[in-house]
């Protein structure tokens, strides 16, 4: 589904560690929420059992047309749109999610670079100069660079 992934493990240990150190990660100003599946991926099945695939795969797809109608959440959700029909068409109240904000160095990235902790002296021809040995820059290698001698300035991908 959008939104979701399967990421593997050899090790439980290693994922639970996993796990930990990224829950509630903020990831595109949202933030991620990871449980452990309730079943095998498709690619671990594949993997690790590779003759049963198709059998797993089959029941995979029965289980999900059986229970799409079935879930809970989804009864609830439609039990609620339908009460808000009879009242008048009001919208369903909408859930409100925590503005979390991605750290800098997390941004995806884009051309445009986002310089702080500049000095008040410099120049736009000091950045020139110092900018046009990197004509296809590509990383940040001037991040932690002290322009002034003392303060070092930060670069980070612009948020757009």
């Amino acid at each position: 589904m959008r939104g979701q992934a399967f990421v593997s493990f050899e090790n439980p240990d290693v994922a639970k560690k996993a796990m930990k150190e990224v829950q509630r990660f903020p990831l595109y100003s949202k933030p991620m929420q990871i449980s452990f599946a309730r079943s095998r991926s498709d690619a671990v099945v594949q993997k690790k059992d590779p003759n049963n695939f198709d059998d797993h795969k089959t029941k995979r797809q029965e289980h999900k047309k059986a229970t799409r109608y079935t879930n809970p959440l989804k009864a609830k959700f439609r039990a609620k749109r339908l009460a808000a029909e009879i009242d008048g068409g009001a919208a369903l109240p909408t859930a409100k999610r925590p503005a979390v904000q991605m750290p800098d160095e997390y941004l995806p990235p884009n051309k445009i670079l986002f310089l702080q902790n500049l000095p008040e002296s410099v120049t736009k021809d000091q950045l020139n100069a110092l900018f046009s040995q990197y004509p296809n820059l590509y990383e940040d290698a001037l991040h932690n660079y002290k322009l002034d001698g003392e303060n070092k300035i930060k670069i980070t991908f612009a948020r757009k």
